[in-house]
């Protein structure tokens, strides 16, 4: 499955929450492509956790946000911003079992809305929250002004993911 570059990383200022490798407070999360599908593993932490032992649910929104957000930049060839996130939690997210696998797949574009459906599931595959995203698209040489959008072959990897 090849990795998806993160071309943002290394650029100053930049800190994510989601994906920067350099926000010490991050979730650090990386992407791969399976297909038509943007994939991320992702272990959770227990410094994340709402309940005792359960993933927070806004943390599960962000996961899910961000990995959207790829697919839209990687399959989508463009950028935007979120302009709905509709989550649904089917099940409790363990903090002390892992890693996670997030799935994003591009569903539907109508003139500048592109809808992506992303599901979060468990170390034995289960689905245990899944997500509608609904993003506001700019045209690429926009998203490049707006957004410093790289274009999506700055996304390309030469190396399998690991």
């Amino acid at each position: 499955m090849p990795r998806i570059r993160n071309p943002y990383a290394g650029k100053p200022g930049f800190r994510c929450f989601g994906c920067s490798p350099d926000n010490p407070l991050g979730l650090h999360m990386e992407f791969s492509l399976e297909g038509d599908t943007v994939v991320s593993t992702w272990s959770p932490q227990a410094h994340l956790q709402g309940y005792s032992g359960v993933l927070h649910g806004g943390i599960q929104a962000t996961l899910m946000d961000e990995i959207a957000s790829w697919a839209i930049q990687v399959m989508g060839r463009s950028s935007g911003v979120t302009s709905e996130l509709t989550v649904r939690y089917l099940k409790p997210v363990p903090v002390d079992h892992g890693p996670l696998r997030l799935e994003a797949r591009l569903v539907e574009t109508r003139h500048h809305l592109t809808t992506v459906g992303v599901t979060l599931r468990g170390d034995d595959g289960t689905p245990l929250s899944e997500a509608t995203v609904r993003y506001f698209v700019y045209p690429p040489e926009v998203a490049a002004r707006k957004l410093d959008y790289p274009g999506a072959d700055a996304f390309l990897a030469s190396e399998p993911a690991s």
